[in-house]
């Protein structure tokens, strides 16, 4: 979905709109939507001030532990894009930091996500604009090579193209496919819904086994014989048994 494109579904202000609609899910609304797909590695996490963040991605592949590029990118990045820099892993070697968070907000970028290491760490927690980063550490990279501005990269474990949309809070990173932003929000919408009258139950008192009928679900499936104890306890029987004898999933299966 191109920014034009994205104008014509979001009503006159566009993408300012879609960010404030998505900034207002969590990233485990839209990782749910999305069919629990679409979240970057764990390690991938908010090390600001500021952890919300909602933005189309412009991307930028670097060579490992080499800067020259990220300025660039920094530059280049349109106001209101999530830059996605695409630092292949590299742990041990700086890609970002202080100086560089200070001229990203300045210049009205939505947030940062590096698949590599940032230092200034002190800087970046006290500072509101969002930096996520594999990890941290203080090698500073250097300035030699050129890399690759807008294409597609890999970052935090997934595939992120330019103008995909990149989400991030205190939980981590989810990424939305471009094709698929429309499709995300109405789902996670609609799952906020049920999570907040499922919250008001349980204050109010609710059993949430029961709210959530599990114990429904497990009669369904141990009738079924699909509980992972009992297929392999009959796994266990076509083979013998352990002992020769009947698997002791066996009086579960017959109830």
């Amino acid at each position: 979905m191109s920014p034009g494109e994205l104008r014509d579904n979001a009503g006159a202000e566009g993408p300012r709109a879609l960010r404030r609609q998505l900034l207002a899910l969590s990233t485990g609304l839209l990782s749910d939507a999305l069919g629990k797909a679409w979240a970057m590695d764990h390690e991938m996490q908010c090390r600001s001030a500021v952890a919300a963040m909602a933005g189309p991605a412009f991307t930028v592949r670097v060579h490992a532990a080499d800067i020259l590029m990220v300025g660039k990118a920094v530059a280049e990045c349109p106001r209101g894009s999530v830059l996605v820099i695409d630092g292949r892993g590299h742990r041990d070697t700086a890609l970002w930091g202080g100086i560089i968070t200070i001229a990203a907000r300045i210049k009205g970028l939505a947030g940062v996500v590096v698949d590599g290491a940032i230092r200034d760490s002190q800087e970046i927690k006290a500072d509101s604009f969002p930096v996520f980063a594999r990890a941290v550490v203080p090698n500073a990279g250097g300035a030699e090579y050129a890399g690759e501005l807008g294409i597609a990269v890999q970052c935090g474990g997934l595939p992120v193209a330019p103008e995909d949309w990149v989400l991030g809070d205190e939980d981590g990173v989810v990424l939305v496919p471009r094709d698929r932003v429309r499709e995300a929000l109405a789902a996670a919408e609609r799952l906020q819904a049920v999570e907040r009258e499922l919250t008001a139950a349980v204050r109010a008192g609710a059993d949430l086994a029961a709210l959530l009928r599990y114990e429904e679900v497990l009669q369904r499936k141990q009738a079924s014989g699909l509980l992972p104890q009992l297929r392999f306890e009959s796994d266990r029987e076509q083979a013998g048994g352990e002992h020769g004898g009947p698997g002791i999933g066996s009086e579960g299966r017959d109830a």
